[in-house]
């Protein structure tokens, strides 16, 4: 069982919609893929390891779900400014995206 947070705990996360804007593989990287993300007037740079199950070209445009308040972390050199959402299906990423179009930026809550 997952350990229990309190509902002011999980009001510290901001999440948000994002729009990808540009996607590349990180070419010394079987895995990661560098995104640049519109969050609502921002765009952030997030790396995710995506590549063995996502082109490049299927990310852009699309919305994401991204925990926008995480410790900016390195990796492979380039800094990563938050984290993609994804639910994990046998060790494999599936995107969570709205099921309508929304603006970038918008909260999740």
């Amino acid at each position: 069982m997952s350990d229990i947070i309190s509902f002011k705990e999980f009001a510290k996360l901001d999440i948000r919609i994002g729009k990808v804007v540009s996607a590349e593989k990180i070419k010394r990287s079987k895995k990661l893929i560098l995104l640049k993300v519109d969050i609502g007037g921002e765009e952030r740079q997030l790396v995710a390891g995506l590549a063995p199950y996502y082109s490049p070209d299927e990310l852009v445009g699309k919305e994401i779900v991204v925990l926008v308040n995480l410790e900016p972390k390195i990796f492979m050199g380039y800094r990563s400014e938050g984290m993609l959402l994804a639910a994990d299906i046998n060790g494999k990423p599936v995107l969570l995206v709205p099921e309508k179009e929304v603006p970038p930026g918008s909260r999740v809550r």
